[in-house]
């Protein structure tokens, strides 16, 4: 698939104007804990683990502190997002890792990051994009819905909208795009009932109409 470059254009041009810099609505202090927010995230809204990091950043925002704290009460301070035991499990663990292999350093590549328990290509696109290490466009539901209905991507899978996204987005607007989508799709092109009466870009999306 290959849009009309003069629909992306288009598309960005209004994205970028409606909000010049745009940024994940996680909090983190600094890259470890943008790690740690991204992977806790996961099948987790962002505002359910804004309210679970809190007080967690408050008092371990390094792995040194988080292996100290442990398991045991990183379950019972994080007990109110999904999958909490298992997300723990893999925090302690990366952070150990963090620790015994890179100094209690975050390794800012994509492939040392995937190799962390819990991370993700998902996650690790979200941490090097985020800290501008690296242009990446990780493809959530609200990315893969959004990016379909414009008629940006077609493709059937993650990895492949994103490679999709990446071939057709001007490196100008990259390390943006993540953002736009997926804030697009969270407040705006929602997935039962999108908003096109509120869409800056409704008279350019094929797939929805407006009276």
């Amino acid at each position: 698939m290959r849009p009309d470059p003069r629909l992306i254009e288009k598309l960005f041009t209004r994205f970028e104007a409606d909000k010049p810099d745009p940024k994940t609505e996680l909090d983190f202090i600094n890259p470890y804990t943008l790690v740690v927010a991204v992977a806790l995230s996961a099948q987790t809204t962002d505002k359910a683990v804004n309210k679970a990091t809190k007080p967690l950043f408050d008092l371990a925002y390094n792995p040194f502190d988080m292996v100290a704290l442990g398991e045991e009460k990183l379950s019972a301070m994080i007990a109110s997002i999904g999958l909490y035991r298992t997300k723990a499990k893999n925090v302690i663990k990366l952070s150990q890792i963090l620790i015994d292999s890179y100094g209690g350093q975050v390794p800012l590549n994509r492939d040392a990051l995937m190799a962390l328990p819990g991370v993700g290509r998902k996650t690790a696109s979200v941490v090097l994009n985020e800290l501008n290490i690296e242009p990446a466009i990780a493809v959530d539901t609200h990315v893969y819905r959004v990016s379909h209905r414009l008629g940006i991507a077609d493709a059937n899978t993650p990895d492949k909208v994103e490679a999709q996204l990446m071939a057709i987005i001007p490196q100008k607007w990259l390390t943006r795009a993540h953002h736009w989508l997926i804030l697009h799709g969270r407040y705006t092109c929602v997935a039962r009932k999108p908003m096109c009466e509120q869409c800056i870009v409704a008279d350019l999306c094929p797939k929805i109409s407006v009276s």
